[in-house]
């Protein structure tokens, strides 16, 4: 944030602007989401660009795209932003206003209204929307403190902006976190019209020690739409999670695609052979008290079969924990629980066990490659609809609803779909590899949309028998001991 540009004495030798350059003269790249999406922005405003221009751009997990695109395309005011901005404001007053000692006391002003402001939300955990809180008169009274703080920072650094590029910095800083505080001030509630279609959802975010303001496009095919219209090139989109019920509509939609090409190619996986879909019969809905008891006890046979070596998903720390607990002393082979270790860790000693139980919620769905024997059993509870009173998700659901969609099956069901595939596809990640999964959620034989959720899911056999499960794994356990003595 307090880069001084070719007015630094280490410009020639920043690891950044080498990078930059290498970029901008490569011929290939391969860089994440937010680069791209950030050079996208910087071009579009007209103030610079990142990378250089490309032919073609190939943006691999595709299905990502649409939830990081909101994420960048909205406002974020943090704790941290504020914190920063007052270190630097005073480091660059010592250098280069030492005669303005006022700015030190407006950014010590900034620091402690940002503390005041986050004990005013409340208690950490806290993930809402913002009209749930903006009224309470202690945050009204402490926004409107950190406001005033932030204010009376900006008119200190304006008057000393011509003094230096740090000190210009801080002042635009300033300026900009000035203007997402007043967003979120009763006197402008949010952003945008209920008819305009790039309205935003205001909500926040409490953490021990600090908070986050957001500022999220309820839409982001409009905004994604007019960025890509400056690139003259060619734009592919790939993923093995893009289709819903066999089609690309929900992907296309999202992104704001019209007459679009699209094609699928088949997995190189045997998922006839190498694999088996079981759904446990007899399972109580999820909302049922007994749902996370009655799946470990249909699951125990399973992993007793696969010899552990398996992953149990959950859609929520609760129902992880309490598997946990009635697993322990029930096995007898090695269990790891997401939180125990870092994520690396526990999949390190995962693969090294070769027989252990992983218990994991949604970091464990996505991004997790374990080929090979040590993975050949994954159990997921239940069917991963995001939570309704997620804000974000909540703004989304209306909004589809004013226009006289049907949230449910528009919105809903094809996230829970493409959350499930993620899940599903931890299982068979290489050609010789095999195994069950198991989904504990009746519902996908019960409801009319779980045709939709199986029809997304890889060609699996599906089966509600134990014996067909246990057959098997026996089946598998034959052919390796022969490969193994062939060999």
């Amino acid at each position: 944030d307090n880069c001084l540009g070719g007015e630094c004495d280490y410009w020639s030798d920043c690891f950044i602007v080498k990078a930059r350059k290498k970029a901008q003269e490569a011929d290939v790249l391969v860089i994440n989401h937010h680069l791209l999406l950030a050079d996208m922005t910087l071009k579009q405003e007209g103030f610079a660009e990142l990378l250089p221009g490309a032919d073609a751009f190939v943006i691999d997990e595709a299905h990502q795209l649409h939830e990081v695109a909101s994420r960048f395309f909205g406002d974020t005011l943090t704790s941290r932003q504020c914190f920063s901005l007052a270190k630097d404001a005073i480091a660059e007053q010592v250098n280069d206003a030492p005669d303005m000692p006022e700015i030190r006391e407006y950014a010590d002003e900034v620091e402690n209204a940002a503390r005041d402001f986050r004990l005013a939300l409340g208690d950490s955990g806290a993930r809402q929307a913002w009209v749930q809180i903006k009224h309470k008169p202690s945050v009204v009274q402490m926004l409107a403190q950190l406001i005033s703080a932030l204010s009376e920072l900006s008119t200190r650094l304006a008057v000393a902006s011509e003094r230096s590029r740090g000190l210009d910095q801080c002042h635009q800083r300033c300026v900009t976190l000035l203007k997402r505080a007043e967003l979120f001030s009763a006197a402008n509630p949010q952003q945008g019209s209920e008819a305009d279609e790039n309205v935003c959802v205001l909500w926040y975010e409490t953490f021990s020690k600090s908070f986050m303001l957001h500022s999220t496009p309820i839409e982001v095919a409009k905004l994604f739409k007019q960025y890509t219209s400056n690139f003259d090139a060619t734009w592919v989109f790939t993923s093995a999670t893009l289709q819903v019920n066999k089609n690309f509509n929900h992907f296309a939609n999202s992104m704001g695609l019209q007459n679009y090409q699209a094609d699928v190619w088949s997995s190189p996986f045997d998922y006839e052979k190498q694999s088996l879909l079981y759904l446990p019969p007899e399972l109580p809905e999820p909302s049922d008290t007994a749902f996370t008891q009655k799946l470990i006890e249909k699951a125990m046979p399973v992993l007793q079969a696969s010899k552990g070596r398996a992953f149990l998903l959950f859609t929520s720390y609760r129902a992880m924990n309490e598997a946990a607990q009635m697993l322990q002393n029930k096995v007898d082979y090695p269990i790891f629980i997401q939180g125990d270790l870092p994520k690396h860790e526990l999949l390190a000693r995962f693969r090294e066990a070769g027989n252990a139980i992983l218990l994991g919620t949604s970091s464990f769905w996505e991004g997790v490659d374990v080929r090979g024997g040590a993975l050949s059993c994954v159990v997921i509870d239940k069917l991963p609809f995001a939570s309704p009173g997620d804000p974000v998700m909540q703004a989304r659901i209306d909004a589809i609803r004013s226009k006289g969609g049907q949230p449910f099956m528009e919105y809903q069901v094809p996230k829970a779909v493409l959350a499930l595939k993620q899940g599903v596809g931890r299982l068979i990640r290489d050609v010789n590899d095999h195994g069950v999964v198991v989904i504990g959620d009746p519902r996908l034989k019960t409801k009319a949309y779980g045709r939709v959720f199986l029809n997304s899911l890889p060609p699996m056999p599906v089966t509600d028998q134990l014996e067909m499960v246990e057959a098997f794994f026996t089946e598998k356990t034959t052919e390796s001991e022969l490969e193994t003595a062939c060999s």
